[in-house]
Order: C-alpha cells, then sequence, then structure tokens
C-alpha cells in the first residue's frame, strides 16, 4: 500500500504577530510546529502500514526550512520525505497549493491513499485537502475519524458529522481529510529522531513535477489578502454587591436589559 501524507508548517500560533504594513503574519524568529491536524494524518497513515504494510511518504510545499517538519514526521516513523520548494510557489492561496501538491502526488506515480489533516490552524480554511483530490480526479472523505477497513479497492471510514457519525465507504485511490479524533501522534522516539537526521530529503522544483507555473504561486491565485489585522477588544468591568442572592439576580437582569437597548 502507497500512503502519500501532505503536511505543513505553521507558526506556534500563541506567538504570531501580525506586519500592520504588508498586512502578513510576521514569522522571522516565531517558533514553526508541524500542523497539528497533519501530525494526526501521519498517525494514522503509519497505523495503516502497521496493519497492512505499505510504504508512507510525507509531502509538503515550502521555504526550505519547512525541511524541518519533514524529519519531525520522519522521526515519527515515516520511510521517506519530499519538499516541494521553489520561488514561483511564493504567494499561492488554497487553489494554487492544491494543484502544486497534486502536480507532486502524480509524479511520485500510484497512490493509494492520501492523508491530510483536515485543516491548517494558521488559515483554517479546509480547502487544501479537498482541492488535491478535486485535481487528481479522486473520492475524497473529509473529517474522518476512524478508518474502519482496508481493502484492495476500497475503503470504510467513519466521518464525523453534527450530532454522530456516517460510515462511508470510498474507492480506491483516495484522499482523506482526517480529524484530531483519528489518533493521538506519537512521540518520536530517539532511536527515530537519529534515524530522522541521516534520512535524505528529496527536493523538487516546480519544473520537476511539471508545474506550470501561471497556476502557481501569486499567478495561481484568484484569491488575495488585502487586510489582516488584530481586532481591538474593548473591556470594561464593574463590581455589583447586593444583600442577597435574589437581589444580586435582580440586579444583574438589570444590566442586561440596558446593555441590549443601547
Amino acid at each position: 500500500m502507497r500512503i502519500v501524507v501532505c503536511v505543513k508548517q505553521v507558526p506556534d500560533t500563541t506567538e504570531v504577530k501580525i506586519d500592520p504594513v504588508k498586512n502578513t503574519l510576521i514569522r522571522d524568529g516565531v517558533p514553526s510546529i508541524v500542523n497539528p491536524f497533519d501530525e494526526c494524518a501521519v498517525e494514522a497513515a503509519l497505523r495503516l502500514r502497521e496493519q497492512y504494510g505499505g510504504h508512507v511518504t510525507v509531502l509538503t510545499m515550502g521555504p526550505p526550512q519547512a525541511e524541518t517538519a519533514l524529519r519531525k514526521c520522519l522521526a515519527m516513523g515515516a520511510d521517506e520525505a519530499i519538499l516541494i520548494s521553489d520561488r514561483a510557489f511564493a504567494g499561492a492561496d488554497t487553489l494554487a497549493t492544491s494543484y502544486t501538491l497534486a502536480r507532486a502526488i502524480t509524479k511520485i506515480g500510484a497512490v493509494d491513499i492520501i492523508l491530510c489533516g483536515k485543516m491548517a490552524i494558521d488559515g483554517d480554511t479546509a480547502q487544501v485537502g479537498p482541492g488535491i483530490a478535486e485535481h487528481l480526479g479522486l473520492p475524497q472523505t473529509t473529517y474522518v475519524q476512524k478508518i474502519r477497513e482496508v481493502y484492495d479497492d476500497h475503503i470504510v471510514v467513519e466521518r464525523a458529522c453534527e450530532g454522530g457519525y456516517e460510515i462511508i465507504r470510498t474507492e480506491l485511490p483516495a484522499l482523506l481529510a482526517v480529524d484530531k479524533a483519528i489518533g493521538e501522534p506519537r512521540y518520536p522516539s530517539v532511536k527515530g529522531s537519529v534515524r530522522a537526521l541521516a534520512m535524505p530529503v528529496r527536493t523538487w522544483t516546480a519544473a520537476d513535477v511539471g508545474a506550470e507555473t501561471e497556476k502557481t504561486g501569486l499567478n495561481g491565485s484568484p484569491t488575495q489578502v488585502m487586510q489582516i489585522f488584530t481586532p481591538e477588544v474593548a473591556l470594561q468591568s464593574e463590581m455589583l454587591t447586593a444583600a442577597s442572592d435574589d437581589a444580586l439576580c435582580d440586579l444583574l437582569l438589570e444590566k442586561l436589559i440596558a446593555a441590549k437597548a443601547v
């Protein structure tokens, strides 16, 4: 079984600052991590390999420093890692990103299952995974919380939905976008970390994956960020006292009615 996991290196969102002039995230000096949902996708891939056998490839698009994220996945147990990096990819939105990743997966060759996290925590769009499936013409299932069975030509999964879950049967090859409920990512072992440092990470450019430059980066992005800002939050507090609980409730009710009337 050939499994490809698409991952993304993202800034630690608790540390993010915004450039007020360029309207972009300030990444310099900000610690980067593997997108948590993607780590769950790697875990799901490793469990599938343990149960059914196969080969796990982790794939990311990004600048050279994104290699760090790939090595974290190698330390977890992935078999190989590929970095797609080219200046032509800069400024890509979700459409251009999914196109580029799809081109790389096509270059990898015959793939049975493509796994992605349901979304990246720095964008929250949940569009790249489904976009890859559309570019490749493959069936897709999103919000996957459990993989039940894998057969030669199809897979059975549980898909989270409001108030419960759906059982989905999907033909293979297919793309699955997984939720955190799929499983807690394992910690890399010392042996795995040493192994990851010694393993090569292949780097592919736009030419290597046969990507059309008018479909990558800013050229291939129909959406662009015009403004990004941190909303101002004005907090006001007031100490309320009353002789009894009932009196305090009445006072709170008066305050709520007054606030709604403003």
